[in-house]
């Protein structure tokens, strides 16, 4: 059964026979039931599954962090899935056994707001890792409360340290406190706005063994 929630004349929600209508972000839209499939996948569809599960297990525990990231990406796709479609476009690597992500090609973030100049990480004691920046204001677009975005991902282990909003540019430094996790860890920054109307691309700083 189906519903009309604007009246016989706009769209319906729910199913109709073999034709289900909803909407998305807003937009009505209508598509048939799926049907079952007799023949088995192709080698390229294998392949493209493949590509997808890893790239959904890989951003699984990053997801908070690319919903900021990735907000506004564009008008039908942003967040955890915008983050999944760059992916897979842009960090995936060799083949069958050898198919991988490699953590430098990967972006958390994606935006218009300028980074700050002379970003740099450096090792603390403690397992503490320490960004510095320059606090000076890039463009009339920047602004002295927006704030750093840190993370650190232990990929094998699918372990993540973060600090969605850290301390804001004018600060010129913060730390990311790893605490007891161990292992190697591939280090990633952003910046989000004040009023969090936009956000920079992310940077790959490399990696920290703790």
């Amino acid at each position: 059964m189906a519903k009309f929630n604007q009246g016989i004349t706009g769209p319906f929600q729910g199913k109709v026979g073999t034709v289900i209508g909803a909407s998305w972000k807003g937009i009505p839209y209508m598509r048939s039931l799926p049907k079952k499939r007799t023949i088995p996948p192709t080698a390229g569809e294998l392949a493209n599954r493949k590509k997808w599960a890893l790239s959904q297990q890989w951003l699984k525990p990053v997801q908070d962090f690319v919903r900021i990231g990735f907000k506004g990406y564009s008008l039908k796709s942003e967040g955890f899935i915008a983050a999944k479609s760059y992916l897979l476009k842009n960090a995936i690597t060799g083949e069958g056994e050898t198919l991988a992500i490699d953590p430098a090609r990967v972006k958390l973030s994606w935006g218009d707001l300028p980074l700050p100049n002379n970003l740099q990480m450096t090792r603390l004691k403690g397992k503490q890792i320490q960004f510095t920046w320059d606090p000076q204001f890039i463009d009339d677009i920047s602004h002295e409360g927006d704030q750093i975005m840190m993370l650190a991902y232990n990929v094998e282990k699918y372990k993540v340290v973060d600090d969605l909003y850290g301390r804001a540019r004018a600060h010129g430094s913060d730390i990311l406190k790893i605490e007891s996790k161990t292992g190697t860890f591939h280090i990633y920054v952003a910046f989000v706005a004040h009023d969090r109307s936009r956000q920079s691309e992310s940077v790959y700083m490399g990696t920290v063994e703790l």
